[in-house]
């Protein structure tokens, strides 16, 4: 085990080195001008000349060639230094490390959640196959599966916010403000779960050893939670490092929608202000948040699992 965690550690900074060029090049060919958006809202109702633009330019070092410019970020960035904003001069990192608890305060309810309806879901249906609860459990998951997150957060406000009054519609500071965001970021992974612990519950149900856990005598309550359910959770334990690499991207609309301050509202305000600073920032750190998950998923996979422990030779 310590083996594969030193090798998948030591493939990181080349996975971060490749996201970090690509979305540096990306950026560079967005349309528009970072100094040029910079100057009108400094002076609005403005139109910059070419000669402050230039001198603005070349003040934020946009004048220089791409790759220096990369290679110049990147060196700062191994320090710890991700850069300034463009627009509030201050540094990116402090930016982010700002969000990120609002942020990681959202995904960890959402995804919580998400575990807390799809576990219970997905076996209740396993064990009614066929019947009317699975049926309905079917339809839910299916429901959820391609609602659009968007759509559902304006119909959590319309009604529980604005017709009901139960919960408020935007803010944060309290428990009563996440949870119409919550459930929003977390019918998607909800249902998508649901359907896996469901299909997998029922391919180990057919396997041989359950068949002699039946034979033995066992009730049907017995086989499921004292031999099947273990085995039937290993991919819903994989698939919950993909689902959180998904809430951390369906933050940002859901953010925006409910004035969350955190990375989504951020970033979003960054894109729209040609902030490519903050940007590149958040895309960096969004990928060590990823892979670190990934790594994360993977061991925990290990553990559960014998048979997927790494052995040296194997890939």
């Amino acid at each position: 085990m310590g083996a594969y965690v030193a090798r998948r550690l030591a493939t990181l900074p080349l996975l971060l080195l490749g996201i970090s060029a690509v979305s540096f090049a990306l950026l560079s060919l967005a349309p528009g001008d970072p100094a040029e958006t910079i100057l009108r809202q400094r002076n609005p109702g403005q139109m910059p000349s070419p000669a402050a633009v230039a001198a603005l330019r070349a003040e934020m070092g946009l004048d220089a060639p791409l790759p220096a410019q990369y290679v110049r970020w990147m060196s700062r960035a191994l320090g710890g230094d991700m850069g300034r904003s463009y627009l509030t001069e201050q540094p990116v990192a402090a930016q982010l490390a700002r969000r990120t608890v609002p942020t990681a305060m959202l995904t960890a309810a959402a995804l919580g959640l998400a575990l807390l309806l799809a576990v219970p879901m997905g076996i209740l249906s396993a064990r009614r196959r066929g019947g009317a609860v699975d049926a309905v459990v079917r339809v839910v998951a299916l429901v959820g599966a391609s609602a659009s997150s968007y759509a559902l957060a304006f119909g959590l406000i319309i009604l529980f916010a604005v017709k009901l009054s139960w919960l408020p519609a935007v803010g944060y500071g309290s428990a009563a403000q996440i949870v119409l965001p919550a459930i929003a970021l977390s019918l998607a992974p909800m249902a998508q779960l649901t359907r896996l612990i469901r299909g997998s519950i029922l391919d180990v149900l057919g396997q041989d050893y359950i068949r002699t856990a039946r034979a033995k005598g066992l009730t049907e309550k017995a086989v499921l939670m004292g031999h099947a359910l273990r085995n039937a959770l290993l991919p819903a334990i994989g698939a919950t490092g993909v689902f959180l690499a998904h809430l951390l991207g369906g933050a940002v609309i859901i953010e925006t929608i409910f004035t969350w301050p955190g990375l989504g509202q951020l970033i979003v305000g960054a894109a729209l202000t040609r902030d490519y600073p903050v940007v590149q920032g958040f895309v960096t750190y969004l990928a060590v948040v990823v892979l670190l998950v990934n790594l994360a998923t993977d061991i925990a996979l290990r553990v559960a699992n014998p048979r997927l422990r790494y052995e040296r030779g194997q890939v």
